[in-house]
């Protein structure tokens, strides 16, 4: 099981801009924009001049959508990959309210009830040592304060017609390299009932891709070049692979599928 968190910012240039280019791919699919809106709705109405913390923030993509909440003081996109963090405050540029620092979501490297609300996309499946950062989430959040995790049950993921499916084994090795818990979702909510969240909500999302969009495109892609890189595929294999997803694409046969999971709640008050 990779520890992608930890080894992410030792990746080298060019795999972490492609990296880069891929959040961003991510970022920009209409269905991926649909379910990060209803996601931020669940946070409700937040105090005005509130101070966010998006973790895992990667190249930004939450961090811009939520510093342009109505009544948002600052948001702080904290990630431990420099090369991503550049290419984040380079899109934020026009946005006055965001700031970003590198760091680690298992050691976070601010104060005790330092904001308002606490927001993970697509973090936690990344992360070793979960229940270490949801209890560092609880520590920087006030009383209070509201938790807002959105990620993948990537056990769901699938693009196969069938058993045996080649373009299947394709989205498997890309999750045995890019993904170190598939399953957290499914612990999260006794993890944070455990550090002191109560009023506890949890939804599931349905992402379902049948026209072979770069996003899915990108997850295959990945998935072959991790199996051309282990000697598991010869080049003339993975460009018949890849070619297939493409032609499933085109002849509008495409496949794909991932289960959402978010979870919102709120840090227990003393008062």
């Amino acid at each position: 099981m990779p520890d992608v968190w930890a080894t992410v910012a030792d990746l080298d240039r060019a795999m972490q801009e492609r990296l880069a280019d891929v959040l961003e791919t991510r970022g920009a699919d209409p269905q991926q924009q649909e379910l990060r809106t209803t996601f931020l709705a669940e946070l409700g109405a937040l105090p005005a001049g509130s101070r966010l913390l998006d973790v895992g923030c990667g190249t930004g993509v939450l961090t811009r959508a939520l510093a342009r909440l109505p009544g948002i003081g600052a948001v702080v996109g904290v990630d431990p990959a420099p090369t991503l963090l550049a290419r984040a405050r380079q899109l934020a540029a026009d946005l006055p309210n965001v700031t970003f620092v590198e760091g680690d979501a298992r050691q976070l490297p601010f104060e005790d009830d330092a904001f308002d609300a606490v927001v993970f996309d697509s973090t936690f499946s990344h992360v070793s040592g979960t229940e270490r950062v949801v209890a560092e989430a609880a520590r920087v959040l006030r009383g209070g304060g509201s938790l807002a995790v959105f990620d993948g049950d990537y056990a769901t993921a699938t693009v196969g017609l069938g058993d045996h499916d080649p373009l299947q084994a394709c989205v498997e090795a890309m999750m045995r390299a890019s993904v170190t818990e598939r399953r957290v979702m499914r612990r999260l909510p006794s993890l944070a009932r455990g550090a002191g969240f109560e009023q506890l909500r949890t939804r599931s999302h349905g992402y379902l891709d049948t026209e072979g969009g770069a996003y899915m495109l990108s997850v295959i892609d990945r998935g072959v070049d991790v199996l051309l890189a282990s000697g598991e595929l010869s080049t003339e294999s993975a460009d018949e692979l890849k070619a297939e997803a493409r032609r499933r694409a085109r002849t509008g046969s495409f496949f794909g599928h991932i289960a959402y999971v978010e979870l919102t709640a709120v840090r227990h008050s003393a008062d």
